[in-house]
């Protein structure tokens, strides 16, 4: 078809990246629950963005319960977020304060890190590890 671009058109291979990504995103928690509300919750849950139920380690949120402080337990959205943006090869980054202090009481990141702009950045081999150590409290982000 003369009318169709190539594929190797930035804008096609854009456009099917973003169909991609938005796929893979579907897994998201849509409605991110304080550690305070899961820690009520019998049986911790929430539900995805593709209407599917996301069930919470609920030994894990216990753990967290008890090694966070209670500021945390208010403030503290879970899963925390870690966003992978496709123009940056091999960070990725936290947009919010309560995931790091929690990293941070967790012994996991240095009390000294910042974050810059409303971000911190992190190796994407540290956010992967991180992942493995808390299963279900951390998600990745496509973008």
């Amino acid at each position: 078809m003369p009318d169709r671009p190539p594929l190797h058109d930035e804008a096609v291979l854009m456009r099917w990246m973003r169909l991609e990504i938005g796929k893979l995103n579907e897994g998201l928690v849509a409605e991110r629950k304080t550690l305070r509300r899961l820690l009520e919750e019998e049986a911790p849950s929430s539900t995805t963005k593709s209407g599917q139920e996301y069930l919470f380690d609920a030994g894990l949120i216990r753990q967290l319960g008890e090694q966070l402080p209670p500021d945390l337990h208010r403030r503290l959205k879970l899963p925390m977020l870690f966003y992978f943006d496709m123009t940056v090869g091999g960070s990725c980054f936290l947009t919010e304060e309560a995931a790091m202090e929690a990293l941070q009481h967790l012994g996991e990141i240095s009390h000294l890190r910042r974050m810059r702009e409303g971000r911190l950045w992190f190796a994407k081999p540290i956010a992967y590890d991180l992942m493995n150590r808390y299963p279900t409290v951390i998600q990745i982000v496509m973008r």
